[in-house]
């Protein structure tokens, strides 16, 4: 499919006005393809110009403009010229359009558990004109009037609200506001639905049938934190919400966390759940609903013009769905997951050779827009705002969104734009500001020095700044600078300041001359609170004090940013990951934040799996899970986790095995689906269970999620046809859905099978090319990055991966992804060989 460039936008949006879009489906024309009629009404500046618009259908049956008929043969790949254009226009495109299994365009989903057949559509990125013929850019922004043909005992939504229903099976919707057409959007199947209101906005939630009874048990929660956040936004923004209704759908195998469609959000439906889950888990569907609500305003009521101000939708959202959340709903902890989680993938993303500003000059083409959605757009972009606010002050800031709502509603708007009402609300010149933090590519490290008087004060404390040479850019930063002490085996805050790093001071090295003289702390903790986006090291001192300190913090942000600079080191060889082992046995066990747990596991598990040879691995794994043993007996509220944790890092066969037998299983855990086929999966990659039991547990649990939990238990199978069989389904099958095949890929590699799969490391970089080339960009760049030999750090991989980049000939996704894994082989290297700290 061509993609779109931004200069060829550029000049089609300049040329055309979209006035209208009606559009009608028929989705009883059987199961691989609909029937799909578009009317598009717009008018050209120029009379006698040309252009084209976008459909990507099975087969074209008809195209008419102004009353002419053009010829469907002059259809190029997904455009079909115009020529000669009016001043106002009528394009009538009639097509046979094909369902997808990859979750775009218009995914047709047959449940295991029931047989029934649920269709949801997912127009982003430029994947509209697989439902219907359409300008597919964001600034040729329409309304648009829906009409659907369907079984009538369906349930059929859309953006709009139903107008008519003028015969059973057919559906009529009121017009929109203007969208876009990557938010065009509908549902169709048996769907379970709840309904509610809120302050004159109709709400809805829909699930499939097969998980009404698991949605019945949260819907006051799920609807309770929509009611609160849209209270919120509305006194942020001053602005109601402007799209009429407001449905949520959880839809099967979506591939993104959700997506922000006016009046009809779809979320992925693994945020049903059906298994006991944590309470941050609980907290993640929370703020993925405050996320897309947030898109309300930042994305639909006021659209970016072109893919290289992406950071106006998603890091708004971030922010904003972060903030939100904590500030109106009962989890008031958000900062802590942003701090251990969210800002670990954008420092992450960040440091590595695909890193990007997190506003680029220019996206040239909307292929090349889809890699933007990562940790920089999101937590990177969030980050930023969260800074700008503290040196702005909410009220400005708020000020300054709200002109930008009220000049640019239902249009589209650029970074000049924002940046000029921020400024004019502020009075502050934001160009310096913005050249550094939103143009600028990479992460600064800030380093505690200090020096000591005899009698344990200190003489001087500074904060030195550097950055990678590289992208040599230091910035200014806004932190908190905590003085922590110890009585006993509490840790107490004696002091913190706030303090504004100077970018232009001397070697970037800042004085806290308030701190001279004052008694030296046990912890000197940079960016307490977390307003920092900033790599950060303690000083010898503090580090050497971590051990003893942070079993006593109380504050769950503060500890998030001691494990996150511990992490931190040992991903860059500065300290080795047997520190890290150390300081998981010593303050792991009374960790009473869940988030803490799950991703101090998470994230340390990547270290051990890959900088560690296979003894001391074996090793530091047996430490883990006696820290997660010492947690199981210690706090209720973190007890799932933490065994999950162990299930992942025991080779305690006989203990798994009685586990999922139900024997001595901790106290308030129940062996519910979920819990069993992550236990199945452990014995399964230890070659105690095998094809035998994976059956017999999806006969069982005959559900989507069943179905791709034992996909990834086969792939795990320490056995070479096992091995063999997902490998054929990872590189050729085109049967499996996205869901089933990136789950196939999550199983295949694993650290205790290095010599099984040792051949495939070299298939990998020779096979990746053709699986790009047959999938959809979505889908192909989640099973290269997934299937990537990960475990195989050795030199010789590398190599292999050289090989491949040198290719002129790769995808963008699939050269992204290789060259970002094979940097974390680098680094794996590195800290193996003891090569001392990895830039």
């Amino acid at each position: 499919m061509s993609s779109l460039s931004r200069i060829e936008a550029a000049q089609r949006a300049a040329l055309l006005a979209v006035e209208a879009y009606e559009i009608d489906l028929d989705l009883t024309v059987g199961d691989e393809r609909f029937r799909s009629t578009t009317t598009v009404r717009f008018r050209a500046a120029t009379p006698g110009a040309a252009t084209f618009v976008e459909v990507k259908p099975a087969q074209l049956l008809g195209v008419r403009l102004n009353g002419a008929d053009l010829d469907p043969a002059t259809l190029v790949d997904n455009r079909l010229p115009l020529t000669d254009l009016a001043a106002d226009n009528v394009l009538v495109v009639e097509a046979e359009m094909a369902y997808s299994n990859t979750g775009e365009g218009l995914h047709r989903f047959v449940d295991p558990a029931d047989a029934q057949t649920y269709l949801y559509a997912m127009s982003f990125l430029d994947d509209g004109q697989r439902i219907f013929a359409c300008f597919d850019q964001p600034d040729l922004k329409a309304p648009v009037t829906l009409a659907v043909t369907a079984p009538p005992e369906w349930t059929v939504a859309g953006n709009g609200t139903v107008a008519d229903r003028p015969a059973p099976g057919r559906w009529v919707f009121a017009p929109t506001a203007p969208l876009a057409t990557y938010f065009i959007s509908l549902i169709a199947g048996p769907y379970h639905s709840r309904h509610a209101e809120h302050d004159g906005i109709p709400l809805g939630i829909y699930c499939r049938r097969s998980l009404a009874e698991h949605l019945d048990r949260d819907v006051d929660e799920i609807l309770t934190v929509t009611r609160q956040c849209l209270d919120r936004f509305h006194e942020l923004f001053e602005v109601r919400y402007p799209f009429g209704k407001y449905d949520q759908v959880f839809a099967p195998e979506f591939n993104a966390g959700a997506m922000e469609n006016p009046g009809l959000v779809t979320i992925r439906d693994d945020y049903v759940y059906r298994s006991a889950v944590t309470d941050s888990e609980r907290e993640t569907r929370a703020t993925t609903i405050a996320h897309e609500m947030a898109h309300m305003w930042f994305g639909d009521l006021v659209t970016m013009r072109w893919w290289d101000d992406l950071w106006l939708n998603e890091s708004f959202a971030e922010y904003l769905g972060v903030r939100v959340t904590a500030e109106a709903t009962r989890f008031d902890g958000t900062w802590t997951a942003f701090a251990m989680r969210r800002k670990a993938w954008g420092y992450a993303a960040d440091q590595r050779p695909s890193t990007h500003p997190v506003a680029p000059d220019e996206v040239i083409d909307s292929a090349l827009a889809l890699l933007n959605f990562d940790g920089i757009s999101y937590a990177k972009g969030a980050s930023v705002l969260r800074q700008l606010v503290a040196w702005l002050g909410d009220e400005a800031f708020l000020a300054g969104l709200r002109a930008h709502f009220a000049a640019h509603r239902f249009g589209n708007a650029t970074l000049a734009d924002l940046l000029g009402a921020l400024s004019a609300a502020s009075g502050r010149d934001l160009s310096s500001w913005a050249d550094g933090w939103l143009r600028r590519a990479q992460v600064n490290t800030l380093r505690v020095e200090t020096a000591l008087t005899d009698d344990n004060r200190y003489a001087e404390v500074a904060i030195v700044q550097t950055a990678p040479p590289q992208h040599p850019v230091l910035r200014p930063h806004r932190l908190g600078v905590g003085l922590y002490d110890t009585d006993g085996p509490v840790t107490k805050l004696r002091d913190r300041l706030e303090v504004d790093l100077d970018p232009t001071a001397p070697d970037g090295r800042t004085v806290l001359t308030e701190l001279a003289g004052q008694p030296a702390a046990r912890l000197l903790l940079p960016n307490d609170g977390d307003l920092a986006y900033a790599k950060v090291r303690l000083d010898p001192v503090s580090a050497g004090a971590v051990p003893a300190v942070l079993p006593g913090l109380a504050d769950p942000l503060a500890r998030a940013v001691l494990w996150g600079e511990t992490l931190d080191a040992v991903t860059d060889a500065e300290r080795p990951v047997a520190d890290l082992v150390a300081l998981i046995l010593t303050a792991l066990p009374v960790e009473t934040e869940v988030v803490v747990v799950e991703d101090v596991l998470g994230l340390s598990r990547s270290l051990i799996d890959r900088y560690l040879d296979p003894k001391a691995r074996l090793a530091a794994l047996g430490h883990v899970a006696q820290a997660c043993d010492r947690l199981l007996t210690s706090v209720p509220g973190v007890r799932l986790a933490a065994l999950r944790g162990l299930i992942g890092a025991t080779a305690d066969t006989a203990r798994l095995a009685g586990l999922l037998a139900g024997e001595d299983l901790p106290d308030g855990i129940v062996l519910d689906a979920d819990l069993r086929w992550t236990l199945l999966r452990r014995l399964c990659v230890l070659g105690v269970a095998g094809p035998k039991q994976i059956a017999t547990e999806e006969a069982v649990d005959r559900s989507a999620k069943g179905a791709e939990q034992a996909a990834t238990c086969r792939a795990a199978l320490p056995d070479p046809a096992a091995k063999a069989r997902a490998w054929e389904i990872i590189v050729r099958d085109e049967e499996f859905s996205n869901r089933l095949l990136a789950a196939t890929a999550a199983g295949f590699w694993q650290p205790e099978q290095a010599e099984l799969t040792e051949s495939y490391v070299e298939w990998y970089f020779a096979q990746m090319p053709a699986m790009a080339g047959r999938r959809t960009p979505w889908v192909a760049d989640e099973v290269a990055r997934l299937a990537f030999p990960r475990y195989a750090v050795a030199d010789e991989t590398r190599e292999l991966a050289a090989a491949l980049l040198a290719r002129d000939d790769l995808a963008p996704g699939l050269r992204r992804v290789v060259a970002d894994a094979d940097d974390d082989l680098r680094r794996a290297l590195a800290a193996r060989a003891g090569a001392g700290p990895v830039p």
